[in-house]
């Protein structure tokens, strides 16, 4: 088991980790830029090391000071949660050369699940099912042309390096690829310093469903459920749930050892997410996250397991803790991300909190970093924490849901609590019947009734 671990992120996550860490008997580096040296896993952890000024790039992705933090604490592991570096091939190849561990899958599967294009390659090599489309990047408008008309319109063109929605255009006629294809290209030299776009088929109604799996990089994984995250703006998840209303316990099953015996085949190591759009009762592949992802507790809360900790204890060398018949799913858990935005407009709402009272009760949980006083950077994301709740069933999990975001309370900035206030008393969200386009429109139709 490692001796020290540096904490290479900031905010709920950091202190998430913190805590996992801990609870194994591990001493804690955090991490920290001059906007962050208030916050609370800098308090709570064992050694500290600012790393440089608020900007992302001066600190949280200045690669020179970790390593240079590392070797000040004498630290021999670093986890990266979720953002920043936790999905960078470089950073986990730098770190194996200074013979610090990085708790995270290799290198090489971080590099070709990153690539949207060898990524599909290789679910398709694996046997995970995916969407169809081009086999790899789409070199002029007469290549696409003919692809378009193979898989039928409309087509989605979409950024091979990309994510959050950046180079991805919808078109549903001839007319409209070729401008689609121009602008999904412009729009993803200009984010990712890469102008690849590939074709897929673009699915009208499908819901988002991603499955968690654990690897040990020794030929065990296992899956741990689905999530449900088809409630998203501008293709960012804002609510998750698991298990999914949509599924049942055969598919839910298939899919998932489906995605354990690609892992297994693959190799791969620690914490993972193979993410599909679902339709009309079929599985289509759209990536996979080499990382733990915001949305980790409900998979938790349902299972039990501590994948933070499982995380760690992987990239000491540990194998996979339980066989996949050893995995038990209890109850339903949802998870809401409250930002610090305006819950109409979602324009950010940085500041000092005032007043802060997270719920509590049976079944509640909540991560969050900030505290009474806490000022919420400008520099960085807006989230305040994540509110999850647990209970035997849908309904229960719901209603327990509604109470709690009822004691919450927040004051000073904006928060999307009265957004999730409306949303949990909607029918369709009740009933479980949503896709990914249906909160854009409830709110372009007025489903908010907040002055913007």
């Amino acid at each position: 088991m490692f001796d020290k671990i540096l904490i290479a992120n900031r905010g709920e996550i950091a202190l998430r980790i913190l805590r996992a860490a801990k609870e194994l008997g591990i001493a804690t580096v955090a991490v920290y830029s001059t906007a962050d040296a208030n916050a609370m896993h800098v308090r709570l952890a064992d050694e500290s090391v600012c790393i440089g000024p608020p900007p992302a790039r001066d600190s949280y992705l200045n690669v020179p000071a970790l390593l240079a933090a590392c070797e000040i604490t004498g630290a021999d592991a670093i986890h990266p949660g979720y953002g920043f570096l936790s999905e960078n091939a470089r950073f986990a190849e730098i770190l194996e050369d200074h013979n610090i561990a990085f708790i995270g899958p290799k290198a090489e599967h971080i590099r070709i699940m990153g690539d949207k294009i060898e990524a599909k390659r290789t679910a398709r090599r694996l046997g995970i099912p995916c969407v169809p489309g081009s086999e790899g990047g789409v070199s002029d408008t007469d290549e696409a042309l003919r692809i378009a008309r193979e898989i039928g319109y409309p087509v989605l063109v979409k950024a091979a390096a990309g994510g959050g929605g950046r180079g991805m255009k919808v078109a549903r006629s001839e007319s409209d690829l070729e401008h689609a294809i121009a602008t999904a290209k412009t729009e993803a030299k200009a984010a990712f310093g890469d102008d690849a776009v590939y074709l897929e088929k673009y699915l009208e109604k499908p819901r988002h469903i991603e499955v968690q799996i654990l690897g040990d990089g020794k030929g065990g994984a296992i899956h741990l459920g689905e999530r449900d995250c088809s409630l998203q703006r501008r293709h960012q998840k804002v609510l998750e749930e698991s298990p999914s209303a949509a599924l049942n316990a055969e598919q839910r099953a298939e899919i998932g050892e489906i995605c354990a015996k690609a892992m297994r085949e693959l190799q791969y190591s620690g914490a993972g997410t193979i993410e599909f759009l679902y339709e009309d009762g079929r599985f289509y592949f759209i990536e996979m996250n080499t990382r733990i992802q915001v949305e980790h507790p409900v998979t938790e809360m349902i299972t039990g397991v501590d994948l933070v900790s499982a995380q760690i204890r992987i990239a000491a060398g540990a194998p996979v803790s339980m066989d996949q018949d050893q995995v038990r799913f209890f109850g339903h858990a949802i998870e809401c991300r409250v930002n610090a935005e305006h819950p109409a407009t979602f324009r950010p709402s940085p500041g000092k909190i005032a007043h802060y009272h997270p719920p509590g009760g049976v079944g509640v949980r909540v991560d969050s970093a900030v505290y009474q006083g806490y000022v919420i950077p400008p520099n960085y994301d807006s989230l305040v924490g994540k509110l999850i709740v647990h209970g035997r069933t849908r309904n229960e999990a719901l209603m327990r849901l509604r109470r709690a975001l009822d004691e919450f309370i927040v004051d000073g900035v904006d928060t999307t609590l009265p957004l999730f206030r409306t949303l949990v008393r909607n029918p369709d969200v009740q009933n479980g019947l949503y896709d990914i386009h249906w909160l854009e429109h409830f709110l372009a139709t007025g489903g908010m009734d907040v002055d913007g």
